[in-house]
């Protein structure tokens, strides 16, 4: 069988979308491609955003492959599944354009797992993956009639049909990714990095998957959810193969990196820079000093109020008091050269954030002017606040959103538009 799997042309004006804009390599599709191939199959990503293709460019390039299945996704890599463009705008462009050119068309991303009804219906595809999506297509290419087939869902006689729950992904049986050097070439994004001027190219690579904790915020119950790490010498393989064709910085997108003394000294024999994201309550001294060592450069560290209060309230269970947490900081920038303390909005006084953001800055480490609190269906705020998540819960949560804050995050030039009006509706 020949798959296509079909990264959008991203485009986000009017978007809430507070995600970086720039292309990353999508992971999910480079560990579908090898399990694909794997089975004999012939497939192939065609990554618009990253090939700065139009859908016209793109419709061409995937008709001439000739697929017999195609796969679109409706988010920007997984990197941004948790905080996704609530709009299917794109996606229904995108899946419009190849519709004629695939016998059978299969959308995967946070909107297929959380709202498969109204993702099937937006978009006119045949299938939806529910959860994540690496070995569920490889079992849709072998059944292509999707006898057996679980975590999907598909209309039949104008009625939804939902086969098994969402898929976590065994990343035990994934292998080490390899890119093709022309993308990684293309790929002069380091996501995330503020401490040099960018040199060689940058990549994305994850070392874990999923988070333990459920936070009230994070939208990860359909997909990333179950805490697992990769083999450590599979990451370490796949790190090498990056460094031997030129890559050097690479962006671990493990919503939580854990201290790992195994990794961070097998990672700083490598002399490559590297940036994560993780809860800094989770890390001692001695962490953060082999971590600098091991050559991190960027920190974004989850705090997101500066309140116990605050904290209680998105459930974050943080073991630390908000003086805990600075001091922890500060010695983090020691170490590392940009470190970043991620802020939500939430009932904090903002005169008190603004102080404590001043003080953090005194001392090198930046704090984000707090972010509106976006409900994404699949989040347990989401569901606090109006239960499971069902065919209207995207644009519930986009209109509650928008009635809620008049100002946004800093990233947007403009109030956001209606959910509606992004994706053509009256």
């Amino acid at each position: 069988m020949k798959v296509a799997l079909v990264n959008p042309p991203w485009r986000f004006e009017g978007s809430v979308y507070f995600g970086c804009r720039e292309p990353h390599l999508p992971l999910e599709y480079g560990y579908a491609r090898a399990l694909l191939a794997r089975d004999g199959h012939d497939a192939r990503v065609f990554d618009a955003q990253l090939g700065a293709l139009d859908l016209d460019a793109l419709a061409a390039q995937v008709a001439a492959f000739e697929p017999d299945m195609t796969v679109v996704t409706s988010a920007p890599s997984y990197l941004f599944w948790r905080c996704a463009p609530p709009e299917l705008r794109v996606p229904m462009e995108t899946v419009q354009a190849l519709r004629a050119s695939t016998r059978m068309l299969v959308v995967v991303g946070p909107h297929a797992s959380t709202t498969p009804g109204a993702t099937i219906a937006k978009l006119g595809c045949d299938v939806v993956v529910l959860g994540e999506c690496e070995e569920v297509l490889t079992e849709i290419a072998r059944q292509p009639d999707l006898h057996g087939v679980r975590s999907i869902a598909f209309t039949k006689n104008g009625a939804l049909q939902v086969k098994g729950g969402t898929r976590s992904t065994d990343m035990r049986a994934l292998p080490a990714l390899r890119w093709e050097k022309d993308t990684l070439a293309r790929h002069a994004h380091h996501h995330h990095r503020f401490d040099a001027a960018i040199a060689g190219a940058g990549a994305e690579i994850e070392a874990s998957r999923g988070c333990p904790f459920h936070c009230t915020f994070c939208a990860k119950d359909n997909f990333r959810d179950d805490f697992r790490k990769r083999p450590l010498d599979v990451v370490l393989d796949e790190l090498d193969a990056l460094v031997a064709s030129g890559v050097r910085y690479v962006y671990f997108i493990d919503e939580i990196f854990v201290p790992d003394r195994p990794l961070l000294e097998a990672v700083a024999e490598r002399k490559i820079a590297f940036g994560v994201q993780m809860r800094i309550d989770h890390w001692s001294r001695d962490m953060l000093d082999l971590l600098g060592r091991a050559g991190c450069v960027s920190v974004e560290a989850g705090v997101e109020s500066i309140t116990p209060e605050g904290r209680s309230l998105l459930a974050k269970r943080c073991r630390l008091t908000t003086a805990e947490l600075t001091d922890l900081l500060v010695y983090a920038k020691k170490r590392v050269s940009f470190v970043q303390a991620n802020l939500l909005g939430t009932h904090d006084d903002p005169r008190d954030v603004a102080t404590w953001r001043a003080a953090l800055k005194e001392r090198g480490v930046w704090a984000n002017e707090p972010v509106p609190l976006f409900p994404y269906p699949g989040s347990p705020e989401y569901t606090k606040r109006w239960g499971t998540p069902d065919d209207s819960a995207w644009e519930r949560a986009h209109a509650a959103y928008l009635e809620a804050f008049d100002a946004f995050s800093d990233i947007q030039e403009a109030r956001p538009l209606p959910l509606p009006t992004l994706e053509g509706g009256p």
